[in-house]
């Protein structure tokens, strides 16, 4: 007879929009145990599973955490009321949970402030004192009990978002089915509801039940924590200030390109990862949190890192059939038509070098060195916005743009600094062949002054530097051949020259390392924090006229470091506004 043997969930915490997929483990009527499913459309000996899902009722309200989901609120931040701040993100579940996430929560004041530009003595009312002990902007009830929020008149200008709690079958509560399949996806009518899933075997026939049904419950569904949304700050031009993200209309002959390692689900592990909650490593929850991240920044040109799509070359060269990630460039149709794709594998680079320079006795151990699955990806668009003006009329204005993952292990300083020379001689190449521009993106797991580095900002490496020292195999000799010349600029030390003042521009010259002129860091974890990921520009063609603005390390080390249940990458995004400049006529 068909039957349960065991039911469990992956994580006990449902999330809205992420899908809920339990296991179920089955005995079979034949004896078997299996997890496969036995739907009513293809029954086993005349047997099938038939699956419900229910949500619990109940007329208890109560305000959620804005910080920690899963519990409820006990202080609500009146400052935010008063501002028109989104009001599920005033609320807090104790005091030490809004003191440790003060230094982000002010941001939302600074910004509500800067944007409705109030003088000084209405931006004190507005922000209060924090230091003062919580006058005029906690509102707490002292006793734990939540009967005060939203009573206060004239405080509260916006509804609470009240969701029914607890599960004591002593309350009235009702169990509303919701769905009828094995898996289920948590809707914004779920959150704060408990939710029960139930499944048992049924006589095809008879539609009788087999026995008693196996549940299991979750706890309360909790909204999709959502960070504040980063803006891109203007760094040129006469216009200083923000621009807003879901403005899809740019400059004339503008475009805007983003680079974000988005960390590969198999390396999201609670081992690498132990600060961030389980859920929140889950693909379904950071799938869910990657789309709607990259898509709100409506980029022309996306280029990732640890994606799907042209994968590292581990399965070429030692049989894998699990290539594990690699990158994925994408542009918008209606800003550009694709024109050239060419696809650098470092890995078959690795078996022409070896053949030219190195001993037969040597290679296996040679390329046992160099073989490390990176790749990159170069594009070649052209642009269906016009600016070359009336010098060209009529040219065509192309774009090369090069996405790639250098290799990650740090003992392997040499293998860098060749991967990135090795790409960087194929763009010359295309270089010498077209006049375009250039953009090169990417993870280069390589921090500012290290010897990768040098050789892309200022086209040539110190013959000093110490990291020369390690080259087992030769292949970085002679030192005089480290150099390119393509006048490539990191986009981001835009922001290290902009002459401007105000909120905007002091916070995102902090966020500055000033003996770099790069971001403090792009890759934030527990065990390290620094800059790898760069967008590099050729300055002859190029301008940049905008910078996706830089993230505060204190205001993600509430959360320990990356990724959190607001950011799903332990890097973060970057993002810039390039301009064309016009051609000259030679």
């Amino acid at each position: 007879m068909l039957s349960v043997v065991r039911v469990h969930l992956p994580s006990d915490i449902p999330i809205v929009g992420c899908e809920i997929t339990p296991y179920v483990l089955l005995r079979r009527p034949d004896g078997s145990i299996s997890n496969d499913d036995v739907p009513e459309t293809a029954p086993a000996d005349g047997q099938f599973m038939r699956y419900r899902w229910y949500r619990i009722q109940s007329d208890r309200k109560v305000p959620i955490c804005s910080v920690h989901p899963m519990e409820q609120a006990t202080i609500q931040c009146l400052g935010c009321v008063k501002s028109k701040i989104p009001v599920a993100k005033s609320y807090h579940c104790s005091a030490k949970c809004f003191s440790d996430a003060w230094q982000h929560h002010k941001v939302l004041h600074e910004r509500a402030s800067s944007s409705l530009n109030e003088n000084g003595a209405e931006e004190e009312e507005l922000f209060g004192r924090f230091s003062s002990g919580g006058s005029g902007v906690l509102s707490t009830t002292g006793s734990g009990s939540l009967s005060n929020f939203g009573q206060s008149p004239g405080v509260n200008n916006g509804p609470m978002p009240s969701y029914p709690s607890g599960t004591d079958k002593n309350s009235g509560e009702t169990w509303f089915e919701v769905g009828r399949s094995r898996t289920y996806t948590p809707t914004a009518d779920d959150i704060g509801h408990a939710l029960k899933f139930e499944c048992v075997a049924v006589d095809a026939e008879k539609k009788a039940l087999l026995g008693l049904p196996s549940s299991i419950m979750t706890s309360r569904v909790i909204p999709a924590p959502t960070p504040t949304p980063r803006r891109r700050i203007q760094v040129n031009g006469d216009v200083l200030g923000h621009l807003d993200l879901d403005s899809q209309t740019l400059s004339l002959g503008t475009f805007t390109v983003l680079s974000y390692n988005i960390l590969a689900d198999a390396y999201a592990t609670s081992d690498a990862y132990s600060y961030c909650p389980t859920w929140a490593l889950s693909w379904t929850y950071r799938r869910q949190n990657l789309l709607r991240e990259i898509i709100g920044y409506h980029a022309d040109i996306i280029c990732l890192q640890e994606a799907l799509y042209k994968k590292r070359t581990t399965e070429v060269y030692s049989g894998n059939p699990l290539a594990i990630d690699g990158c994925a460039t994408f542009f918008r149709r209606d800003k550009f038509s694709h024109v050239k794709k060419y696809e650098v594998e470092f890995n078959k680079a690795a078996q022409s070098l070896t053949d030219a320079i190195i001993p037969a006795a040597q290679k296996r151990m040679a390329l046992s060195r160099l073989i490390k699955d990176n790749i990159a990806l170069i594009a070649v668009l052209e642009a269906k916005f016009g600016n070359h003006g009336a010098e060209n009329p009529g040219k065509r204005q192309l774009l090369c743009v090069a996405n790639t993952h250098i290799n990650v292990h740090q003992d392997l300083k040499d293998v860098k600094l060749w991967e990135v020379h090795t790409l960087l001689k194929g763009l010359e190449k295309i270089a010498v062949s077209a006049d375009i521009p250039m953009l090169v993106c990417g993870d280069f797991n390589s921090i500012p002054g290290s010897t990768p580095h040098g050789l892309l900002a200022v086209g040539k490496v110190d013959q000093m530097h110490p990291d020369l020292a390690i080259d087992p195999l030769g292949i970085l000799r002679p030192l005089s051949k480290l150099n390119h010349q393509l006048p490539l600029v990191s986009a981001y030390s835009a922001f290290a020259r902009m002459a401007g003042v105000g909120y905007d521009f002091d916070h995102q010259r902090r966020r500055m390392d000033p003996s770099t002129n790069e971001p403090l860091f792009t890759n934030c974890t527990r065990d390290f924090t620094g800059t790898v990921d760069y967008i590099f520009y050729t300055a002859d063609s190029l301008t940049v006229e905008s910078l996706l603005e830089l993230l505060d390390e204190e205001s993600l080390r509430k959360d320990t470091a990356l990724p959190s249940p607001e950011w799903p990458s332990d890097h973060i995004a970057l993002l810039a506004e390039f301009r064309c400049k016009p051609r000259i006529r030679r």
